[in-house]
């Protein structure tokens, strides 16, 4: 199967048989080795070329980095059974990449996962130039449902590893070049440009949960594009392609990445414990918005609307206020009188999303200061920020 997951679509989908589907699906790990993983991190790209005053060109990019993008096949043992009661196998096609010379591989989290089944077995191939591949076994090593990342690990020995230079999300800019490099349904180590559309965009990763600070192209993404790198023009790695949205189950020009920050946030803590922790302040709320604000008879037209304080909570030791009354606001039930976050460690906090993003940087145990407004009144809180029980 060739697999990146829906958008927008409300699509699910599964592993199925041999026969290649194209469904609308948009599309990590120590062996106890104490030696160090060096991932290639922001720097002068080790290119052939020399970059012209707008960056690489899309050929310079593809010549010099192709050969750490990798093709991932997962198998799945059990994927149900057919018409016939028949017991059938499952298989998944999507992207990769080197991030180290010891052999560590980013992929999604999706295509290697399941509806929660983890894959049998993985292959690897890589490309040789031309026609030539060469296949190898690779085992996955962790896998983040939330951030919808995985790592592979292949045995370096044997194998010419490439790894792509990682770049800083956090610097990326609307409009600027970018090029993704996959295996857009099939046809192997493709490469396409286009630009960055937009970037903030908030995405649903496998477990349900948003994945802050997303990456939109149009570069053009399908599915087996799912865990293949976003490439900027200075030759570095911003993104891994993760999703479309689309009315037809193809490209669209909306494509939507995972950015490199949070991917290599997961990369570090599935090494060093295959679990990765998230920071947790224990609230739910919305955005609020200028209806919103007329209903809950205040003057302030933006923040972070506190709907609801979980007990026991870094939000409820800290002294967050709840919401004590429900109104319908553009038909939904929105909790007011709560809280308004305005802002964290003196960050502006305009809408929900900006809080969600902010604490996705943070890590349990950091102390944040929030800046609250009740009422008609500024306060200031402090709380310190816990593991994000399994749970939640």
């Amino acid at each position: 199967m060739v697999k990146m997951r829906g958008f927008l679509l409300g699509l699910g989908g599964g592993a199925v048989g041999a026969a290649l589907v194209v469904l609308v699906l948009v599309l990590v790990f120590n062996f106890g080795e104490t030696k160090e993983t060096v991932v290639q991190t922001p720097s002068q790209l080790p290119a052939t070329y020399a970059p012209s005053s707008q960056g690489f060109t899309p050929e310079q990019i593809y010549k010099t980095l192709s050969g750490g993008v990798v093709m991932v096949q997962s198998d799945f043992g059990n994927a149900g059974t057919n018409i016939f009661g028949q017991q059938q196998s499952g298989q998944a096609l999507g992207t990769g990449f080197v991030v180290s010379k010891d052999g560590y591989i980013l992929t999604n989290a999706h295509v290697v996962q399941d509806q929660g089944q983890k894959a049998t077995s993985v292959t690897v191939v890589f490309n040789k130039g031309g026609s030539k591949t060469q296949q190898v076994k690779g085992q996955i090593m962790g896998i983040d449902s939330t951030s919808d990342v995985a790592v592979i690990k292949v045995d370096p020995a044997g194998v010419d590893l490439q790894p792509l230079p990682l770049g800083d999300s956090s610097k990326v800019q609307v409009g600027e070049n970018v090029v993704a490099i996959g295996n857009p349904l099939g046809y192997d180590f493709s490469i396409t440009s286009g630009i960055v559309s937009a970037t903030g965009r908030s995405l649903q990763g496998p477990s349900g949960r948003p994945i802050p600070n997303g990456i939109q192209t149009d570069a053009a993404i399908n599915p087996g594009n799912s865990g293949g790198p976003l490439i900027d023009s200075t030759g570095h790695v911003i993104g891994i392609n993760e999703q479309i949205a689309s009315q037809s189950g193809g490209n669209q020009g909306l494509g939507f990445a995972v950015p490199i920050n949070t991917a290599i946030r997961s990369l570090g803590q599935l090494k060093n414990g295959g679990t990765v922790k998230y920071a947790w302040l224990g609230v739910a709320g919305v955005t609020l918005t200028p209806q919103i604000a007329q209903q809950a008879g205040t003057t302030q037209q933006s923040g972070a609307l506190v709907e609801q304080v979980l007990p026991n909570s870094p939000a409820a030791k800290a002294g967050l206020k709840a919401g004590t009354k429900t109104v319908t606001v553009q038909g939904q039930s929105v909790k007011v009188g709560g809280d308004i976050i305005v802002k964290i460690d003196g960050q502006d906090v305009a809408t929900y999303d900006d809080l969600i993003a902010y604490l996705g940087t943070k890590s349990p145990g950091d102390q944040v200061t929030l800046t609250v407004l009740r009422g008609t009144q500024t306060q200031t809180l402090t709380a310190t920020l816990a593991t994000r029980p399994a749970n939640l």
